[in-house]
């Protein structure tokens, strides 16, 4: 098996020089992102905007992988969009995904999705899977890599 830690990072709560220098400093060769829409609202995180970090992402000879298939359907965002709501809570501030959103995650994402192609198939030897949340737990990333450790036995860090 040739990955041998799996990393997850967010966005929110950093720097542009925090965020690369995170992927640099844990030797990253492979980054995977997750996310359906590959931009971000406003002027502070438009790094991460899909262009911007490809560009960035290839200066620093990292590989970049989009895997569509990973994210959350429009209908999965809506059960957490309306979590929040009820709880007055900001995306950006969120701690954790509901319940309702975990159970059909699960149930019509990752259930469909082979994830030896990544683990087991693949070439490299450490990945990180990117979505926006600052916390782990408050992202469909933590769903996935929480998935591989247990199925593959790798080792996950959150950075």
């Amino acid at each position: 098996m040739p990955v041998e830690t799996v990393f997850t990072i967010g966005v929110y709560g950093s720097t542009e020089n925090d965020f690369f220098s995170k992927l640099v400093d844990n030797r990253i060769d492979l980054f995977i992102d997750i996310r359906r829409r590959r931009a971000v609202r406003g002027s502070k995180y438009s790094f991460v905007n899909s262009k911007r970090l490809q560009q960035k992402l290839q200066e620093l000879s990292i590989p970049y992988q989009h895997i569509i298939d990973l994210a959350p359907s429009n209908t999965i965002r809506g059960l957490q969009k309306q979590k929040d709501k009820s709880e007055g809570v900001l995306k950006s501030q969120r701690t954790e995904l509901s319940n309702d959103f975990v159970r059909e995650y699960k149930k019509d994402i990752l259930d469909l999705y082979d994830l030896s192609d990544i683990v087991i198939k693949s070439h490299y030897k450490r990945i990180v899977f990117f979505c926006v949340e600052k916390e782990p737990r408050a992202c469909h990333r933590s769903i996935v890599t929480e998935e591989i450790g247990k199925t593959f036995g790798i080792n996950i860090s959150h950075i």
